[in-house]
């Protein structure tokens, strides 16, 4: 029954994070059909990893007197509300306002979610959030392909109310497994929200790690059709399939990355994948030929990819016993940095050149990592063992 229980958890998961990534390849879409530019269109994607980090930290406090099943539970539900909710949209503010609750509820879900399968998989933490990030990730891999055959078949609206139903069904089918589970659904040892407070270092080291690195992925990929067909020339079915490339390259980085992760000393590897971002990102912008674009697009997504199921694994690897508290204050940290590279990209993208824009990202990255890895060999960031 556990893994049925963890099947459905890879269900939900693939419609939390398929609500997040939809909005990207149907930027351009929403630009055209409410009129709008790069700036506010920008805000619609910021605000949904905003949103998926605002309750990190509430339901880090939440799974010290909820069950954690509870609360998946809740996500479930909202993700099938909010997403019929902005099928019905028929303005620019609603839709940042149905984006907005789409990331909550992939935020609660997550925070819930993940320290639950390091409770079903303790001594598999890597591995099992490896497969369950494979799951998000598919959805990723899906998402630009069938977010256009259903605006070229439909409208874009089609996309939501796909995902509402299939998320409605999703929760009614954990709801179903998770009464049938013998024992229930683990509930973690998670009593003292406070004291999960206690591993500061930990915590402040993995949104550091992940922050910088967060931050210039989203505005790369949120902008990635926009910026290949802008800046390279290509068309905009080619640009999509070029994101759908690098997507598709984390489904083997979440796979492996994880099993990996539990065999490598986290921080070495998590700064190399890193500095592999910053490379991929600084050499999207001198590649010129197709050929050249989809290496670096597979590059780029495998390294980018294979960051988080290591991130995962370090915080939830370091503090078994507070794991879902300071995995949740840890997630909502780390997102209310990542969230905003794509509203960054959006504004400088008015007053500035795409390639301008992602080589100081690049650089920024790249410093930020070194900085790091000073610290690193002086002792200063923990490790998983600490």
């Amino acid at each position: 029954m556990t893994r049925r229980l963890f099947g459905t958890l890879c269900g939900l998961v693939f419609c939390a994070n398929f609500g997040r990534v939809a909005f990207a390849p149907l930027l351009e879409t929403f630009r055209t059909t409410f009129a709008a530019g790069t700036g506010a269109i920008g805000l619609v994607t910021t605000l949904v990893w905003v949103g998926t980090a605002v309750p990190r930290i509430p339901v880090g406090y939440l799974v010290t007197r909820i069950p954690r099943g509870r609360i998946v539970l809740g996500a479930g539900v909202l993700l099938t509300v909010s997403s019929a909710l902005t099928a019905t949209t028929e303005s620019l503010p609603l839709l940042q306002t149905g984006a907005f609750a789409i990331g909550v509820a992939s935020g609660a879900y997550y925070a819930s979610a993940v320290p639950l399968i390091g409770d079903l998989y303790p001594d598999r933490v890597g591995r099992a959030a490896g497969i369950h990030g494979t799951a998000a990730q598919t959805a990723a891999v899906v998402a630009p392909t069938l977010t256009v055959a259903l605006v070229a078949a439909d409208s874009w609206r089609a996309v939501f109310w796909l995902l509402a139903v299939l998320g409605g069904a999703l929760t009614l089918l954990y709801v179903a497994v998770a009464r049938r589970r013998t024992g229930g659904i683990p509930r973690g040892a998670d009593h003292d929200f406070v004291a999960a407070l206690t591993h500061w270092r930990i915590i402040l080291a993995a949104v550091v790690m992940v922050g910088g690195t967060g931050f210039v992925w989203q505005g790369v990929f949120n902008f990635y059709v926009t910026y290949l067909v802008a800046a390279k020339g290509l068309t905009a079915g080619r640009a999509g399939t070029l994101l759908t490339v690098a997507f598709a390259a984390g489904l083997p980085a979440f796979w492996l990355g994880g099993s990996l992760a539990d065999r490598l000393p986290k921080v070495p590897y998590i700064l190399t994948l890193g500095a592999g971002v910053a490379a991929g990102v600084a050499a999207l912008t001198v590649a010129q030929s197709l050929v050249a674009l989809v290496a670096v697009s597979v590059g780029l997504g495998l390294v980018a990819h294979s960051l988080f199921p290591a991130l995962d694994a370090y915080v939830l690897g370091a503090v078994p016993d507070n794991r879902g508290s300071a995995y949740a204050v840890y997630g909502g940290l780390a997102l209310l940095v990542q969230a905003t590279g794509s509203g960054v990209v959006g504004a400088l993208g008015e007053r500035l050149p795409f390639d301008d824009i992602f080589l100081g990202f690049a650089g920024g990255l790249l410093a930020l990592v070194g900085l790091l890895a000073a610290l690193y060999l002086r002792g200063n960031v923990p490790t998983a063992a600490d």
